[in-house]
């Protein structure tokens, strides 16, 4: 045993001497290393992001926690050591702006609210604060709505015990009380000169929705009560309305992840609910630019209505495909400046349904070149119809294809099970990025299209004899296949087509009833 200490000892500071230049020079010159050269050698690493220590533990055995809380202490830089960054948002392009990480209250507060979760103590925001003071009782502003809020009251949670502070300093992580926000929102100081944001964290968009629906029409208070707070905690878990049934429907990242909020709200809130069928989050794109020029004109008595819009609609790139820019690339006083926001607003609306599959619009740009306007006639509500038209335009005579959301699965089972694990993931049409074989266990890992995935993990478990996992997370849009595009297309016209008849049959019978 001590041999074999010996030797990971001396692998180790082989490792950190590749990266260090104090523990290189006394490992070339054969020079002994004592525990605290070491232990600096291996902060300086980390601090300049050469090198990390990976510890192995158990909190539910309680081995290896001290020293993984002691290696905290010990590695890690504190905040002093980083120079974080703010953005300055008021220009027409975003600075960045050095904050003040000393702790005092010299500066303006400015902190990030990462989580929240309603506990036992209430609705608790989680902060980290990266500059200044943060008082009890101190009015501070969410510069994302805009909204000043007034803190009541601060504090610490140390596992299940709550301490109370008065104030809160850069560095800090602690506990807001009555602060209505939503999580990556940054806070700052009311009386700070200008509004500044931190970078906030990346949140992708919702890949599956499905239906839900309480089992018992009594719990409905329950079940919203639970559902406000999941969408508050979790800023990838979505509530939206059917407009045409009036159905709640659910969106998140899997099937799975929609399944364990039924179980909480089931669990937490006495509120047991069925889930529908799963359905995947396509998207519409155009293929290649479209240039517009569509004029609004209603005349019907009195003041009419009046708006021109010219530009061009143009696809974004491939790692932007999820994304809807509006830029106003006006000149001159055809388009005057009031009426950008009602155009906008009118780009915005139309991208909620697409021509192809009914699918949201993602992934273009709307460039407003030019126009006209009236004197008399023009208005916001006339601008945001010319727009409107413009995107009817567009969806008419444009090119435009269906995407569909791509999932990077990671499948992990005893290695002579490979051979059928990849035969499945290429049957649902993966592409194998990666497979490894360690120590008798084989890793694959594809890309696959979500809308394939339904039932893997029962075909997995059938497949390696219940010996096998996998993991899924979303990864990116892309191109759909020719016959998914397809079958999607004569679905929406076929619903279409249903809709359309049983808006005559009904119109019919209104008819017949007035007749008699």
């Amino acid at each position: 045993m001590m041999s074999e200490v010996a030797d990971r000892r001396a692998e180790f500071i082989e490792c950190l001497a590749n990266v260090d230049d104090q523990v290189a020079d006394s490992f070339l010159n054969e020079k002994p290393l004592s525990e605290q050269q070491l232990k600096a050698g291996v902060r300086r690493a980390v601090v300049s992001r050469k090198f990390v220590p990976v510890l192995v533990g158990s909190a539910l055995r309680n081995r290896g926690v001290q020293p993984v809380l002691d290696a905290i202490v010990d590695y890690l830089p504190n905040p002093s050591e980083v120079q974080y960054y703010a953005l300055d948002e008021s220009g027409e392009k975003s600075v960045k702006v050095p904050l003040n990480a000393e702790r005092s209250d010299q500066q303006p507060f400015l902190g990030l609210a990462f989580k929240l979760e309603a506990s036992k103590f209430g609705q608790l925001t989680y902060v980290r604060v990266y500059q200044g003071c943060l008082h009890r009782g101190q009015v501070i502003v969410n510069t994302r709505t805009g909204r000043r809020i007034r803190c009541p009251r601060l504090g610490r949670l140390n596992v299940t015990e709550f301490e109370d502070l008065e104030a809160i300093y850069a560095g800090d992580i602690a506990s807001l009380f009555g602060v209505d926000c939503a999580s990556g929102d940054t806070l700052m100081d009311a009386k700070a000169p200008k509004p500044l944001v931190m970078e906030s964290m990346f949140i992708p968009e919702p890949v599956v929705s499905m239906s839900i629906t309480p089992v018992d029409k009594s719990n409905a208070e329950s079940f919203s009560k639970g559902i406000g707070r999941f969408t508050r905690e979790d800023p990838t878990f979505r509530l939206s309305k059917d407009p045409e049934s009036g159905q709640s429907i659910v969106s998140g990242m899997g099937e799975l992840h929609l399944e364990i909020y039924a179980q909480r709200l089931a669990r937490e809130y006495n509120a047991p609910c069925v889930l529908g069928k799963p359905r995947v989050a396509f998207r519409e794109t155009l293929t290649e630019p479209f240039k517009f020029d569509y004029l609004h004109k209603k005349q019907s008595g009195g003041a009419g209505q009046y708006g021109r819009v010219i530009g061009v609609l143009e696809p974004l790139p491939p790692n932007s495909n999820t994304q809807l820019i509006f830029s106003d690339e006006t000149v001159g006083t055809h388009v005057p400046k009031q009426y950008v926001p009602a155009i906008e607003v009118g780009f915005r609306n139309s991208c909620a349904e697409g021509y192809l599959a009914g699918q949201r619009i993602t992934g273009v740009r709307f460039r407003l070149q030019d126009g006209d306007n009236h004197c008399v006639d023009s208005s916001d509500w006339a601008f945001q119809q010319a727009a409107e038209g413009a995107m009817k335009q567009a969806m008419n005579e444009g090119n435009w294809m269906i995407l569909e959301p791509i999932m990077l699965v990671e499948s992990i089972a005893p290695a002579e099970f490979q051979g059928q694990i990849l035969t499945s993931i290429t049957r649902r049409n993966g592409l194998i990025v990666n497979t490894e074989v360690h120590e008798g266990y084989a890793t694959v890992e594809a890309e696959v299209p979500l809308n394939d995935m339904f039932g893997y993990a029962g075909e997995l478990r059938s497949l390696t004899e219940g010996k096998g996992e996998f993991s899924m997370e979303y990864l990116k849009y892309c191109p759909a296949r020719t016959d998914t595009s397809e079958t999607l297309i004569q679905e929406y016209e076929a619903a279409q087509e249903a809709k359309l008849g049983a808006a005559a049959k009904a119109g019919s019978q209104g008819k017949k009833k007035k007749r008699n």
